[in-house]
């Protein structure tokens, strides 16, 4: 048998791979944040960091260049759209390559596409209390937070089966919620502003009060009380009396209550004890953060000469610039190591946030802008005419990953003729063409297949679901059996069976 060798050799390998800069670890964190939380991430930095400072601070000597480079976000950033095409006023937007946010080709470090010169960018292990990923945080942590009321509405929301259209008047509705589970808000308003009729939003309305706590989303405290006493089998004429009546009960006047229930006092000490038992707030036993009023970080406004034009929100931009005189000062001030090493840190983590916050924006309004063109007919027409949309098809549209729209649509809010939507409202589900055509709306299939159905009787024929099917594969909508049968019973619509022997009746 012969004996192995063990030995040690080095050897030369060439691979392709991506390095993740603890800046790029910043960048992609600052793109997920709200508006609110940016500006607290800022107000730490500032703290942090000597050479950083507000724009409207004056910079002193040496400032200016980076007064104008931090302004010119807010003065480029708009864009509009004529003829269903998007075109850029002043050539604000040019996020390829060399985006921060982008894509690095294969092979590419990360790290190269950082700026020469700057000393310390590749290592902020030193930087001391001069900035880098807060807490020492060196990736993404797990959120374990209570979910919020709002959070968890907007779950059950997506777990209904609403057609996406109902969905979006869903989000709508929980956005005006307050914090004790009460809906605050006129449903004409909502219907006008959405352009579709009372009816429906009343039907989304009704299908938001099976969502739990029990009660939640009421317009008033009987309403609230009435759905919990429902859900117990315990609504009754004379309960509906007292929910109706409850001024007297809080004048304690039973004789009065007595009468307008038809009861005894027995009976009516047991209704009483039974209001008592039940949960006047629904929504205050939730945990998380308080409501907070939503500040668009995009404003969406119809062009005079067409069109809509999409802008930030420039309250919302921290504009930040790097003191160079102060940055002088202390550099020449610096006497051992680790104070130049310090003062290098500084200048470089300055220099990047500023460059940060600046790509930010124009991320933000890049994503923003190519969702306004997907969804020109919303804002011109109302929820009905939702198109379906996907990250994909905007990440391909504007050269950027999936990962990265899907960081600017979360927690990023839009101000529209139609009201302020939080940019996840604008994706909708999608139904595939059988030819290979352009994809159908779920929305707009559902109300082809409720006109088949109106049509039924006429000849004395009902539409079983597989003849449904067929016949929107014929137009062609591939979808399948159990898609048809769902989207029926959500339209509640009954089976071909029941729709049969209820025409055989008359």
């Amino acid at each position: 048998m012969g004996t192995a060798v063990l030995g040690q050799r080095l050897e030369i390998r060439q691979g392709q791979g991506l390095v993740i800069t603890p800046q790029l670890q910043q960048a992609i964190k600052l793109l997920q944040l709200s508006n609110l939380e940016l500006e607290a991430f800022v107000e730490a930095e500032l703290e942090r960091n000597p050479l950083l400072q507000r724009e409207d601070v004056e910079p002193g000597e040496g400032g200016d260049s980076q007064a104008e480079a931090a302004a010119q976000v807010s003065d480029r950033a708009e864009m509009s759209f004529e003829d269903g095409r998007a075109t850029d006023a002043n050539d604000a937007v040019d996020a390829r390559s060399d985006d921060v946010y982008g894509d690095a080709a294969p092979g590419e470090r990360t790290s190269d596409r950082m700026e020469d010169g700057q000393p310390g960018l590749t290592d902020w292990s030193r930087a001391g209390s001069g900035g880098g990923l807060p807490d020492g945080e060196g990736r993404e942590q797990p959120d374990t937070r209570d979910a919020t009321l709002w959070e968890h509405l907007q779950a059950q929301a997506s777990q209904a089966g609403l057609s996406p259209s109902d969905h979006g008047i869903a989000l709508t509705l929980i956005d005006m919620v307050d914090e004790g589970g009460y809906l605050r808000g006129e449903l004409d308003e909502v219907a006008e502003r959405l352009g579709v009729p009372v009816e429906r939003i009343e039907a989304v309305l009704a299908t938001c009060h099976g969502f739990e706590p029990t009660g939640i989303m009421a317009r008033s405290v009987p309403e609230c009380l009435k759905l919990q006493l429902i859900e117990r089998n315990r609504f009754d004429p004379a309960m509906d009396a007292l929910l109706t009546n409850l001024d007297l009960l809080a004048k304690r006047d039973m004789a009065g209550l007595r009468k307008v229930c038809g009861v005894d006092g027995e009976d009516l000490i047991e209704m009483i004890a039974e209001l008592k038992a039940l949960t006047p707030r629904p929504g205050a036993g939730f945990g998380g953060e308080p409501a907070q009023t939503v500040i668009p970080d995009v404003h969406v406004r119809a062009d005079p000469a067409g069109g809509w034009k999409v802008e930030l929100n420039s309250d919302t931009l921290p504009r930040l610039i790097m003191d160079k005189r102060y940055h002088g000062v202390v550099s020449a001030g610096a006497r051992s190591d680790t104070e130049k090493t310090f003062v290098a840190d500084c200048a470089a983590q300055a220099s990047w946030l500023v460059k940060s916050l600046d790509q930010r924006a124009k991320t933000i309004l890049k994503v923003a802008s190519e969702i306004v063109r997907q969804q020109d007919a919303f804002l011109a027409f109302g929820v009905e005419f939702l198109r379906p949309l996907n990250l994909k098809t905007v990440a391909d549209a504007i050269g950027m990953h999936e990962s990265t729209v899907s960081r600017v649509t979360s927690n990023k809010y839009v101000s529209t003729p139609r009201g302020v939507f939080e940019l996840k409202f604008f994706f909708t589900a999608a139904i595939q063409s059988s030819d290979g055509g352009a994809l159908h709306s779920a929305e707009a299939v559902r109300h082809r297949i409720k006109s088949m159905i109106d049509g039924e009787g006429r000849d004395g024929d009902v539409l079983s679901d597989d003849r449904i099917v067929e016949l929107l594969k014929e137009a062609g909508i591939d979808i399948a059996r159990r898609t048809v049968a769902k989207y029926r019973e959500a339209l509640r619509i009954p089976s071909s069976v029941d729709r049969k022997r209820m025409l055989k009746a008359g």
